[in-house]
């Protein structure tokens, strides 16, 4: 392991690559404490002391590495840019026009991102008002006014300055993706996430008894243990490709295989459907403060945004949802990342087919059939691991603010970037921290 670190810093690309990276990784930490122009810093001080308890704020705060209660110029995080994603890709099923641009290829993808842009923009904005909106009128900071100065010249100072931080941190993100390693946008929640790790372990400590405090962090590691060795597993479909004379060649009789993995989909089930539950924050943001409004208002509180009856764990609905959305996601993502009618197109075309599976339709539903069984237990084992430490919080009441979540982003981004500096390694003969 410690030879595998020298050896990506013997090669100047790499070296160069894992230092922007985490000249990249400061410069983000740094502005996630510098507050934007018109709040109270002495009242963000109160409600940071007391913000390490609320569930959703908890959440978001988690997501944002502290830069929500902080009320900084990167109080969203990269969040809006992983919603407009979900946006995009959720419409790219309805509109023939994004799934054409889908398959063009690079040009395609270029003009994807571009609108992709724009919408993280406008729900920037939408975010941002409605932050304002909150941390004036005190409903998720427990009573206390963080604008006090509550002008038309403030909000659109404070709304503009955290637009501007969101579209910052999205180029950041595509910088890492283009001169570091990995992928930027997970990496920077994976950094938000390890920044909360001390404090969410103190939280947990000073809030439980002794042995729930040994319980929930054993569990932790042994989900962590579970993750890796789930993301390591694979069903191989071999792949036969028949012989081909040329001439005076002989191509092809050569086999290999399809490498299908249980979890197909990664830590992005569980990104889409921790963004997905921002969107009740929200609507109750904007609905009317009496009537039905406040009816609902109440209701979303209470079950999915509060953070339980004694104040500590998520509700029973929250936990629900959550346990839904991701396994919705693992197989919608999963479906957009492999196409069973596209790869055996490309088997037959290729000369190639499964043995004992005729080419064509019947390969098709070959692939749709092991695609089906192989992404159950994925989707299942995500959503378990997801709510597993919240329900422990739910049943001894206590705060559990590293959750499931939190836990399979940062397991799964590190080994993901962990491939991505073995493969450079492997590839200038170097050995790798996994081999």
């Amino acid at each position: 392991m410690l030879s595998a670190f020298r050896n990506a810093f013997r090669i100047a690309d790499l070296r160069n690559k894992i230092l922007f990276t985490l000249l990249v990784f400061g410069l983000y930490r740094l502005g996630s404490f510098i507050p934007v122009p018109g709040v109270d810093v002495g009242r963000i001080k109160e409600f940071t002391e007391a913000a390490s308890q609320a569930g959703f704020v908890g959440l978001l705060n988690l997501f944002s590495g502290g830069a929500l209660t902080n009320m900084s110029v990167f109080a969203l995080g990269i969040m809006p840019y992983i919603t407009a994603s979900i946006i995009l890709q959720l419409l790219a099923v309805v509109i023939p026009k994004l799934q054409a641009l889908q398959e063009e290829g690079e040009h395609g993808q270029k003009v994807i991102t571009q609108w992709t842009r724009y919408v993280t923009v406008v729900l920037a904005l939408v975010q941002s008002m409605g932050f304002t909106f909150l941390f004036h009128s005190g409903q998720l900071t427990g009573g206390i006014d963080l604008v006090p100065n509550f002008t038309t010249r403030n909000i659109v100072l404070i709304v503009m300055t955290m637009t501007a931080g969101t579209a910052l941190l999205m180029w950041m993100g595509e910088l890492i993706t283009q001169r570091g390693i990995g992928n930027g946008m997970s990496l920077l929640i994976f950094v938000s996430i390890v920044s909360q790790i001390p404090a969410q372990i103190g939280v947990l400590r000073v809030n439980s008894q002794p042995y729930q405090f040994v319980v929930i962090v054993a569990v932790m590691i042994a989900l962590t243990v579970g993750i890796i060795f789930v993301e390591q597993g694979q069903r191989r479909i071999p792949v036969q490709f028949s012989r081909r004379v040329r001439g005076r060649k002989v191509l092809g009789g050569q086999s290999t295989y399809i490498p299908l993995k249980v979890n197909m989909a990664g830590v992005i089930p569980v990104i889409f459907a921790t963004s997905v539950m921002y969107f009740p924050a929200l609507v109750a943001s904007i609905l009317p403060p009496t009537g039905w409004g406040n009816a609902v208002r109440d209701w979303i509180n209470t079950n999915l945004l509060s953070s339980g009856a004694a104040g500590f764990s998520p509700s029973i609905w929250y936990i629900v949802v959550l346990a839904v959305l991701v396994v919705f996601f693992t197989y919608f993502y999963t479906a957009i990342q492999f196409d069973p009618e596209r790869q055996a197109d490309i088997i037959q075309r290729q000369g190639g087919f499964i043995p004992g599976i005729r080419p064509g339709r019947a390969t098709v539903r070959y692939l749709e059939h092991v695609l089906t069984r192989i992404t159950l237990p994925g989707a299942l084992y995500l959503a378990v691991v997801t709510i597993l430490p919240s329900v422990f919080g739910l049943i001894w009441n206590v705060p559990v603010g590293l959750s499931g979540v939190s836990i399979i982003i940062v397991a799964g981004v590190a080994l993901e970037t962990t491939k991505q500096i073995e493969s450079q390694l492997m590839m200038r003969n170097y050995e790798g921290f996994l081999t």
